[in-house]
């Protein structure tokens, strides 16, 4: 009795652990912010839902929050992930699709000459950058922090065959859970 219990227990844990797993590595995954750049969307600390499937059957859209692998060889500033030979993901705004030609300059960030209503900016941008023409394959991102945010306007453009996820949803800490715009 107690090693067909044993056994159906074990059974049912691996196949909990298996579909676990799958789920994570396909499906969704779970994300903590470690820094200031897309303040005031996510704040350092939050606890984030990130998608995978959408972009299996789209391309990214402009506004979509995009988890990403860095586009440069970097060392991870998380001393327990460099110890480990990891890298850390980006997480940024999209704001210039393949095609695009985008340009910042007198605080604003224009899109083939049309200003982007940003809503979600923790502040104005005090620098000039561009006009820049994104190319095939790429895309230009830029953090919601943008004067405290390294990104796009630092180090170019970023892969589209990098993007990992789509964050969608903040579940931590409680009283701010929604959905990520």
């Amino acid at each position: 009795m107690w090693k067909r219990f044993w056994q159906e227990w074990g059974r049912d844990l691996l196949i909990a652990v298996a579909v676990a797993l799958f789920f994570r590595a396909e499906v969704v995954e779970a994300r903590v912010i470690p820094t200031e750049s897309m303040v005031p969307t996510v704040l350092v600390g939050d606890r984030i839902l990130a998608e995978k499937i959408i972009y299996r059957f789209t391309g990214a859209q402009r506004g979509d929050i995009i988890v990403f692998d860095p586009p440069f060889d970097q060392k991870s500033s998380n001393a327990v992930l460099a110890e480990l030979g990891l890298e850390e993901d980006y997480l940024k705004r999209v704001i210039g699709l393949p095609g695009d030609v985008v340009e910042v300059k007198g605080g604003k960030v224009m899109v083939n000459g049309d200003t982007l209503t940003e809503p979600y900016l923790n502040g104005a941008p005090t620098y000039r950058y561009g006009p820049v023409t994104v190319p095939e394959g790429k895309l230009f991102v830029l953090g919601d922090n943008r004067n405290h945010s390294y990104d796009s306007h630092y180090w170019g453009f970023v892969d589209e065959s990098a993007v990992r996820s789509r964050a969608v949803v903040r579940w931590w800490p409680l009283n701010r859970i929604g959905m990520l715009k």
